[in-house]
């Protein structure tokens, strides 16, 4: 919440949860510097921080759950159509109208609302049953398509990073990266949505390193290394240097000399 814009919402709710006793607890699957700055201001300075999983908090990067089998797959982006199938395919033998395959819950994230949109249409056409969720779509259509799938009636769920945090879905057994996110700690959140409550899972992602893609190549690998994962030879071509993140304000490297940086707003609990 406090890294997808909606701090000013977050303030709002604290404000008006002015009690004396109050607890302050958030959770994420990534916690970097920059959001913890963030964090501090709705946080006791005796706040106490628990890690789970992770082997240390300042590790270079995120770190993935290791009970997910990552695999990542370098390939031209005009060919991450063909491959998908071929995925789909290797993975149920007799097809999307199988009962192994009905009988799964699989994602596919892609970056952009139309790109889903096109996902969705083509997958249905060649038989692979899904439904899609991104900001084209009422409410509504969102929620039923949801609905459908945490439920069991449809087995795919196509969508972009509005389900990559936040949502509890059990068993969800494989996730599809066709589009790499715009950061690797969206990375962490996509394919968390499968390995979760002590199961195991597993997460494809294809990677063409056009783009945006290659300035994240080198943090790529490391989460692979930590998660005990393959790393392609073909993608340590990309290079294996980690981008400093962008601040939000002054880019990559910080304000500029002279500059003041905006002082966030104190709030105070009687």
């Amino acid at each position: 919440m406090l890294d997808m814009g909606f701090i000013d919402a977050v303030r709002s709710i604290a404000q008006a949860c002015s009690l004396p006793n109050k607890l302050v607890c958030m959770f994420s699957a990534t916690w970097p510097p920059d959001v913890r700055k963030v964090a501090d201001e709705f946080l006791s300075p005796e706040h106490v921080l628990c890690v789970v999983g992770a082997k240390r908090m300042d590790a270079a990067g995120p770190e993935a759950n290791r009970r997910v089998k990552q695999t990542v797959q370098v390939c031209e982006q005009r060919a991450r159509d063909g491959k998908l199938i071929e995925l789909l395919k290797k993975r149920y033998p007799q097809g999307g109208s199988s009962v192994q395959y009905n009988n799964s819950k699989l994602i596919v994230f892609g970056l952009y609302k139309k790109e889903c949109a096109r996902l969705e249409s083509d997958l249905n056409r060649k038989g692979w049953r899904c439904v899609a969720i991104h900001g084209d779509l009422s409410q509504q259509q969102r929620t039923k398509a949801f609905e459908d799938f945490r439920g069991g009636k449809v087995p795919l769920l196509v969508a972009t990073d509005v389900a990559a945090r936040g949502l509890d879905i059990p068993d969800v057994e494989l996730v599809v990266n066709f589009s790499f996110p715009l950061t690797i700690e969206d990375y962490v959140h996509r394919i968390g949505r499968t390995g979760r409550a002590g199961k195991t899972g597993a997460a494809h992602t294809f990677f063409h390193g056009d783009g945006h893609e290659k300035a994240l190549a080198g943090a790529l690998q490391n989460v692979l290394r930590a998660g005990g994962a393959d790393v392609p030879k073909d993608l340590l071509a990309f290079g294996s240097t980690v981008k400093k993140k962008e601040d939000k304000n002054y880019g990559a490297f910080g304000p500029r000399a002279g500059m003041a940086g905006k002082k966030a707003t104190k709030i105070v609990f009687d």
